[in-house]
């Protein structure tokens, strides 16, 4: 269970296994939720003023309000994707979007999981990554 605490707003918990939509075929990077029947790829990059999510270990946050991930903003290459390795690394080229981050030295490690702190105080969980296996372990 994720529970999330922002100023203004009440406490929710989310128990994440029970949000998550089960889409036949798709690719473990490609982001779902119960709330989309489809695979969310195309759609959720903040095209046509649409909803912008990002992934950090499979878990999905709704970054749509942060024009940095909107088009031509300095992270859209992160928008519908899992970003773990890329945010690890701190880097926004596009060969580094990866969900694998496993393998990465400690001091990475320590960054990614600072980048997961922030995004959990900042942004909405909406999901989890279907068929993730770069959860925290």
């Amino acid at each position: 269970m994720f529970t999330r605490n922002s100023p203004g707003r009440r406490s929710r918990a989310f128990h994440l296994s029970s949000i998550t939509g089960h889409i036949s075929g798709a690719r473990p990077q490609d982001i779902f939720s119960l709330h989309f029947p489809n695979p969310l790829l195309p759609t959720l990059t903040g095209k046509d003023n649409g909803k912008c999510y990002v992934a950090i270990k499979g878990i999905v946050y709704d970054v749509t309000g942060n024009k940095a991930y909107q088009p031509g903003g300095a992270y859209h290459v992160f928008a519908g994707k899992d970003a773990s390795r890329a945010l690890a690394k701190t880097s926004t080229k596009p060969e580094d979007v990866s969900p694998e981050w496993q393998d990465l030295p400690d001091k990475e490690k320590s960054t990614l999981n600072d980048w997961v702190t922030f995004f959990s105080k900042r942004y909405n969980v909406v999901g989890r990554v279907e068929g993730a296996t770069n959860f925290e372990q």
